[in-house]
């Protein structure tokens, strides 16, 4: 059911929900920069295995990401979140017992990477997809400004406490300590007590395959939700030569302690801080189409600061927390408008399978990125390899500039 008059704050299911979000994603966070770690510093990897290891998370979301789409269409996407929830768990578990008992190796680490890049897209399929079924359609704005604030959060946190707990324990303990925070998020899910609408009855069901084409389908025929599609797909592609090598360019060449980095990374979460808060502003003063357009296109820019990062380790850090505080308020801001536009134009009864053919086409753009990144960032340097990644960034925005989204009137329409 859609939330009451009385706004978010009063609205009980929104709130668990939005609850629930803030604590996995605060350990999303410590997974996601704990696992590279314990690779580079327990296992000693490299820039090519840590380019298979972005490779392989997007490769499982690539894979899962039409189906959790399907399953979120047709099955209850509560109960979706609370398995992905546990998945994410019993994964994280596992890290720190390998480790204690002498078998932690990169395939257990690239094991993990997969079985988080499977739990991560069918919760975040899920979610997006719930989303619309608990809150009135004028209030998608503010529900997705709230959760991207908290989002935020994480990401100052997340990074931050990571690095000071690597310093302090190992690696993979650290990540371990993550299984707590999606046992907790599972059980607030479970007390949404709302009933959204389930998916739509056909007298007939599809096959599976049909079913999986669906959402690309339903992508390409809307020419508001097309250029979105194409520019995040693009971004994806070129970010994840970052994702490849942003950790070795900081703790191999400019010389960043754990700490450090986790500081800097945690920065980017004060910027999405603000870019949530912005959101809403920005879309009623520009529109949607030309608010998405203009902070992509500077958010793309500020991503060459990171290989043009130089000096001494705290210098250096200042530069990189520059392009954190910067670029993930513009990508934040730009983000929500594209979320709530989604939400908006597509049919509730297909916004899981939508939100699949998303989920899958960055993903799959993300491997070969990571895959390119890595092996780029051994032959001509890491430094090189992100200034392409940078300019990359920047020119995917002109798939909405040359759409009718540069259009602010069109767009919010």
């Amino acid at each position: 059911m859609t939330g009451p008059a009385r706004g978010l704050w009063g609205h009980a299911d929104f709130l668990r929900l939005w609850g629930a979000q803030s604590i996995s994603s605060f350990g999303a966070r410590i997974a996601r920069e704990g696992l590279p770690m314990a690779a580079v510093i327990t296992l000693k990897a490299g820039p090519e295995a840590l380019g298979l290891f972005a490779a392989l998370v997007l490769g499982a979301q690539a894979a899962v990401g039409v189906f959790a789409g399907a399953l979120a269409d047709r099955l209850p996407k509560r109960r979706l979140l609370i398995a992905a929830d546990v998945l994410r768990a019993i994964v994280l578990a596992v890290v720190p017992l390998a480790a204690l008992s002498g078998h932690l190796s990169l395939p257990v680490i690239y094991a993990a990477a997969v079985l988080m890049g499977a739990a991560n897209v069918t919760f975040d399929v899920a979610d997006h997809a719930f989303l619309p079924s608990l809150v009135e359609p004028a209030a998608l704005t503010e529900a997705n400004a709230k959760l991207a604030t908290t989002e935020g959060v994480a990401v100052v946190g997340g990074p931050a406490l990571t690095g000071i707990l690597v310093a302090v324990i190992a690696p993979p303990l650290a990540v371990g300590l993550n299984a707590m925070t999606y046992v907790v998020s599972a059980l607030i899910l479970s007390r949404i007590s709302g009933r959204p609408p389930g998916p739509t009855v056909q007298d007939a069901p599809e096959p599976i395959d049909l079913d999986l084409t669906a959402g690309v389908r339903l992508v390409f025929a809307h020419p508001l939700v097309r250029p979105l599609w194409l520019a995040d797909v693009g971004k994806s592609f070129f970010g994840y030569f970052f994702a490849a090598l942003y950790i070795l360019l900081a703790i191999k060449v400019l010389k960043l302690t754990t700490p450090m980095l986790g500081l800097t990374i945690a920065m980017g979460g004060v910027g999405g801080l603000a870019g949530a808060v912005l959101a809403p502003w920005l879309t009623r003063r520009l529109g949607a189409g030309r608010m998405i357009l203009l902070a992509g296109l500077a958010g793309g820019a500020t991503l060459f600061l990171i290989p043009l990062a130089a000096g001494p380790p705290l210098v250096a850090m200042a530069i990189l927390a520059a392009a954190q505080l910067i670029g993930d308020a513009l990508q934040t801001t730009a983000g929500i408008g594209s979320a709530t536009l989604r939400q908006t134009l597509l049919p509730p009864d297909q916004l899981g399978r939508a939100g699949g053919a998303f989920a899958t086409g960055t993903a799959a753009a993300g491997v070969v990125g990571a895959l390119t990144g890595g092996a780029l960032g051994a032959a001509i340097g890491p430094r090189e390899t992100l200034l392409i990644a940078a300019a990359g960034v920047t020119a995917a925005s002109l798939f909405i500039a040359l759409s009718p989204l540069r259009s602010s009137a069109t767009a919010a329409a």
